[in-house]
């Protein structure tokens, strides 16, 4: 009966896939008038065990769920266990500025993870996740005199789409039974579409369609490493450190602007230039956390995540930078998380409660870029559970993420903040089956 039933879970959740891959089609990854800078709004990494404990996860290691966010964590596992991990977002997000006010809400795929054991302490991963995502649309009217009475009433839209996506292949060994040691290759591919429209209401005067098409590749590499230092009874503590190189970008850039009137458009300029030629690069980032766990019970942990797009080009390179009142500057980022996770009572046998996993975290982030000077910050906390699922380590993970984006807090002054407020649901399915096990018996 409980085969049957792991069966019916199994079948269900990639049901689940196929109807969420088919339902995101046509829609918004992510959507913020922010995402209309460099390659938009960077997502934040991890499955939906890492997320709801405030993102961290460079020192976890839990045997229970694959942790994406450090390659070494890999090994963190059942030597006869094949895991798989699936995600889902969907994300409510309120802007203000000065007293306008308006709400999107979107929808998202942010990961498909797949673990196996490859021998003794050693185990390698493969999964696809969202590395940026690009979704705004927003318009305003002429508002200068001189310019209306000349030309008559013009209208500016702006809007743009799309994502880049990583794939990644890594694995992990263990030394010694307290060192461990991985390293993966990312893959990053995906295409941004960003527009810019300027009509005008007197059909006299030809209408202005302009934009850019970036279809981006590249290939970095990501290294980590975790030492788990055992400190009395069933405490024990684990720091982890991870480096992402650097990695120039390969691809294109189309760079477009038509006049149109009625039903003739000129070309006024189309150019088509390799982003190899542009020197756009991806930043470097380095993490370092500590963890402390208590058995099966308890664990508690803090990151620190330092990435250096100074130098990655964005901020002159056509289809990247903004031209506009908003001046877009590439920046230092920087990250602070913390979490903890506490279980009841893992193998409580009456109370299905006592054997769910909870969880809490909080986060800062300073985001890659500078808008006209001042610092981009986001905040938030994030709670979250585990429900267990028949045997094994099979569970349905859920999380919330209250945050807050927005220029730096002390120009609260300023009318042009534009402030995101938001609340995130992640939904994650965790897999666990034990498929390489020879049997003992005919």
């Amino acid at each position: 009966m409980i085969k049957r039933i792991e069966k019916i879970f199994l079948v269900s959740v990639f049901m689940v896939i196929g109807i969420c891959a088919w339902a995101q089609s046509g829609t918004y990854g992510a959507y913020s008038p922010y995402s209309i800078f460099g390659i938009g709004e960077l997502s934040k990494q991890g499955t939906a065990h890492t997320k709801s404990m405030g993102g961290v996860g460079i020192a976890s290691r839990n045997n229970r769920f694959i942790n994406i966010t450090n390659p070494a964590a890999v090994t963190a596992r059942d030597t006869l266990a094949f895991m798989a991990d699936f995600g889902l977002v969907q994300k409510n997000t309120l802007f203000s500025q000065a007293d306008l006010r308006s709400a999107k809400n979107t929808f998202n795929v942010y990961d498909f993870v797949m673990s196996f054991p490859i021998w003794k302490s050693s185990a390698f991963m493969v999964g696809i996740t969202p590395f940026s995502d690009v979704g705004y649309d927003f318009s305003h009217h002429e508002t200068d005199p001189e310019i209306i009475a000349n030309t008559g009433n013009i209208t500016y839209d702006s809007y743009g789409t799309g994502s880049v996506y990583q794939v990644f292949l890594g694995a992990g060994a263990t030394f010694w039974k307290r060192l461990s040691v991985g390293a993966e290759v990312i893959y990053y591919f995906g295409n941004i579409d960003k527009v810019v429209n300027m009509d005008y209401a007197n059909t006299s005067y030809r209408s202005i369609n302009s934009g850019s098409d970036l279809a981006i590749r590249g290939v970095t590499g990501k290294f980590g490493v975790q030492y788990e230092q055992k400190l009395g009874g069933n405490v024990s503590m684990v720091v982890g450190g991870t480096y992402r190189l650097a990695n120039n970008l390969r691809g294109y850039s189309t760079n477009y602007r038509y006049a149109n009137q009625s039903s003739v458009r000129d070309t006024l300029n189309y150019k088509v230039d390799t982003l190899q030629r542009s020197g756009v690069r991806f930043g470097d980032e380095i993490g370092v956390g500590i963890s402390f766990k208590g058995g099966d019970k308890w664990s508690a942990e803090f990151n620190y995540v330092r990435s250096d797009w100074t130098g990655s080009g964005m901020g002159t390179a056509a289809g990247f930078a903004v031209k506009n009142a908003m001046n877009f500057t590439p920046a230092v980022s920087q990250s602070f998380r913390a979490g903890f996770e506490i279980v009841p009572n893992r193998n409580d046998i009456r109370y299905y409660l006592k054997r769910c996993a909870y969880r809490a975290g909080v986060y800062y982030d300073q985001e890659y870029y500078k808008v006209n000077g001042n610092n981009i910050h986001t905040y938030g906390i994030t709670l979250g559970v585990t429900l267990p699922v028949f045997r094994w380590y099979n569970g349905i993970s859920v999380g919330v993420d209250f945050g807050q984006r927005a220029f730096n807090p002390k120009n609260t002054g300023s009318r042009n903040i534009v402030r995101e407020q938001y609340v995130a649901f992640n939904l994650g399915f965790n897999i666990h089956d034990i498929w390489f096990q020879k049997p003992r018996y005919n």
